[in-house]
């Protein structure tokens, strides 16, 4: 059996001398699709962020191996190009920096860290404009500055557009629903079915069964006051839809 992608074990983290991560335990295997659900505030995004390394949040137990490395070990770039992806509730602006070149940039720096050459820009173009078009995306939306004046729905074509071209090991989607109306949601569903296969995994995390109907879970976690609480298949997300969080929080 191949080892897991991501393994984390008795994982404590803090943000602002508050404890927001409690003895977290989770082991995401190659081809596998986990959702995360829970209550507002139980620490969902924390979690994303940990595990990207964002800046202001400090582990203080357990550990993480990522692809079989100590992820909490690498920087943020590091673990980046080594395969992990975050696909944004709230996507950033960036004005100044066009789309494209941003997106050059990011994946040549990812095949410079696995030792292969860097693409030149017409080469790289092929790329984008194969990927841009599953996803609805013109050649104007790619030359726009990153994000800016971007609708929900562009912002979110735009991340699946970053994840369709860095091909991560894991993509955590955190709340890939939000904002998003019907058509926009199966464009984005659709997209990421596409790169998701069996050497590869998905942690999506979100409130709605809407986005499971789309993009089908192998196991559903439901996630409060900094642990899992309770794990199961997609009939446990259409439990919760129908019963809400109170009944597993409180079964506690």
């Amino acid at each position: 059996m191949s080892e897991p992608i991501l393994e984390i074990k008795n994982l404590s983290a803090t943000v602002a001398d508050k404890e927001i991560i409690k003895n977290l335990n989770l082991t995401i295997n190659p081809g596998e699709v986990h959702a995360l659900m829970g209550p507002n505030g139980a620490g969902k995004s924390t979690l994303s962020y940990i595990l990207t390394g964002k800046p202001g949040y400090e582990v203080t137990g357990g550990e993480v191996m990522f692809c079989g490395k100590n992820l909490l070990a690498m920087k943020p770039d590091e673990r980046a190009c080594a395969g992990l992806f975050l696909s944004m509730q709230y996507p950033v602006a960036i004005p100044g920096v066009a789309t494209n070149n941003f997106l050059k940039h990011a994946l040549n720096a990812k095949r410079k860290y696995e030792g292969l050459p860097e693409l030149d820009a017409a080469e790289f173009l092929k790329i984008l404009r194969t990927e841009a078009k599953n996803l609805n995306i013109g050649a104007d939306m790619l030359k726009r500055e990153i994000n800016v004046g971007f609708s929900g729905g562009e912002k979110k074509r735009m991340e699946i557009l970053q994840m369709s071209l860095l091909k991560p090991s894991l993509a955590i989607l955190d709340e890939a629903d939000s904002g998003l109306d019907i058509d926009a949601l199966k464009l984005v569903a659709d997209g990421v079915n596409k790169l998701h296969n069996e050497n590869n995994a998905l942690l999506i995390i979100t409130h709605h069964l809407d986005l499971l109907n789309h993009i089908q879970p192998d196991i559903v976690h439901i996630y409060a006051d900094g642990h899992i609480v309770k794990s199961g298949d997609k009939s446990l997300a259409i439990e919760l839809e129908k019963s809400g969080y109170k009944t597993f929080v409180d079964a506690e």
